[in-house]
């Protein structure tokens, strides 16, 4: 797998959906929703950045790809359901998009882990 790409990737979204968010969904969001959008935009860049450094790091044969795996899922979990209410979907939505944030806990913490394993080395 290659995460630089995959990272790259969510950067790529990001951009595009931020650009939707400020431009094509003003019109019809309440303040809630638009909210809903920039948080997820937010999160959706700052964890593509992290993608990007971990891609780095497998790259070079520092760490596996558990942590990408977790912050990826997260990613995805967290952000499309927000986009998701956002864009008129249920609110019960919301219930889930807490596991997309644990998993990118989860996956920072992971990598702390196996920085402090390497290291140990």
């Amino acid at each position: 797998m290659n995460w630089i790409a995959i990272a790259a990737i969510n950067l790529a979204l990001a951009v595009a959906l931020g650009a939707f968010g400020a431009h094509g969904i003003k019109a019809f969001a309440s303040p809630e929703q638009m909210a809903w959008w920039q948080t997820a935009t937010q999160y959706y860049f700052y964890h593509g950045l992290g993608l990007l450094a971990i891609g780095y790091l497998i790259q070079q044969g520092l760490i596996k790809s558990i942590a990408a795996w977790l912050i990826q899922i997260g990613i995805l979990i967290f952000a499309t359901t927000l986009y998701a209410m956002t864009l008129g979907a249920p609110r019960w939505l919301g219930a889930i998009t807490p596991i997309g944030g644990s998993l990118m806990v989860i996956g920072w913490l992971w990598l702390a882990f196996s920085a402090v394993k390497n290291t140990a080395n």
